[in-house]
């Protein structure tokens, strides 16, 4: 008989590299040696202070296990990576965060960041599947079948999907919209687990197991290992 997989969804780090370490060893605690799975929603630059070691670890993460560790696109991964390619499109990454990654990664734009990175960044996919749920990182239009096949959506969409309660057949697993109060957001057919890890409020892992779709329990950390 196969163990059970457990399943650990991780929100918007947004370069917060201690709180997603602190959130690692949490998860890792957690699953107790029980075979495990990291889906990571997407959103792991801008903002906060250490985008470069955030993307390090996750890509340490696939290496050492390329069948275990799921990283999504978010919408500013999509910002940095349209900066390259379209005249004015950086200055609008700059204003939304991505000077932050410039200095982490120590250039002065976009395109002196590391190709090795650069590469790892365009080749993310926009959602993930299992039997009982849908991973994305903003969500699905709810006319659209599931999975929404337009990208943009996938990244970027908030209405009407945050206020349209939709069956998309899965329970659906997103962040990209932050949670002022820090607490996930528990619906009946999606889960928010964007809880502001970068706005000092916390950084949060849904725990989902194969019997369910939404989340079992809930794991975080929060800036200076407050509860």
């Amino acid at each position: 008989m196969t163990a059970e997989t457990i399943t650990y969804a991780i929100g918007d780090v947004h370069g917060c590299a201690d709180l997603l370490d602190a959130l690692l060893e949490r998860v890792e605690a957690h699953a107790a040696g029980r075979a495990r799975k990291l889906v990571l929603l997407g959103d792991y630059i801008d903002r906060g202070p250490d985008s470069a070691r955030v993307i390090e670890t996750l890509r340490r993460l696939q290496w050492r296990e390329p069948e275990a560790i799921v990283c999504l696109m978010g919408n500013h991964e999509a910002m940095l990576l349209k900066s390259l390619h379209e005249a004015g499109a950086e200055e609008h990454w700059l204003m939304n965060g991505g000077l932050a990654t410039l200095q982490a990664f120590d250039v002065e734009e976009a395109a002196a960041l590391p190709r090795d990175v650069l590469d790892w960044l365009e080749g993310l996919p926009t959602v993930h599947g299992d039997a009982r749920r849908w991973y994305v990182h903003a969500g699905f239009h709810p006319s659209a079948s599931a999975p929404d096949p337009d990208v943009h959506n996938r990244i970027w969409i908030r209405e009407p999907f945050l206020g349209d309660d939709h069956d998309f057949g899965r329970h659906v697993v997103h962040g990209h919209t932050p949670r002022q109060d820090g607490r996930p957001e528990v619906r009946a057919y999606r889960t928010n687990l964007d809880t502001g890890a970068v706005y000092g409020a916390a950084l949060t892992a849904g725990v989902f197991t194969e019997e369910q779709g939404p989340a079992l329990t809930f794991l975080q950390v929060r800036p200076g290992g407050e509860p």
